[in-house]
């Protein structure tokens, strides 16, 4: 079952400078620091840098919280939906995927037990 809009990513060509710079515009400290990622929790949500891809007005990717990443990745195939970035464990126990919706989109999914969108800055 899809729990609610989680995460939203940013691709970022110098992660440390981005980091410092998403602080000073949110106002929070990351709660997840990583070389490959860093994880904000703003407003119940989430917003992540991700230190690869390409910034632009095209590169973000939008995730909806799950449960159980592999059962929604069957379910939502199943639905006519294809696998562009199979599942992927990011560490910590978080794993995310990403489909194409029959239209072109991607949908982003994460299952992420670190994250609690009760907590509210």
């Amino acid at each position: 079952m899809i729990k609610g809009l989680r995460t939203v990513t940013y691709p970022v060509a110098d992660l440390g400078r981005a980091k410092a710079w998403f602080a000073d515009v949110f106002g929070v400290q990351p709660y997840f620091d990583q070389p490959f990622y860093v994880g904000f929790a703003v407003g119940g949500f989430e917003l992540g840098l991700v230190p690869d891809g390409t910034p632009g007005t095209t590169g973000s990717t939008t995730f909806w919280g799950v449960d159980d990443i592999a059962a929604e990745v069957e379910r939502i195939v199943g639905l006519g939906a294809t696998v562009h970035a199979a599942i992927q464990d990011v560490g910590e126990g978080i794993k995310v995927a990403e489909l194409q919706d029959p239209f072109g989109n991607v949908i982003g999914l994460i299952e992420n037990p670190l994250f609690d969108p009760a907590a509210v800055r």
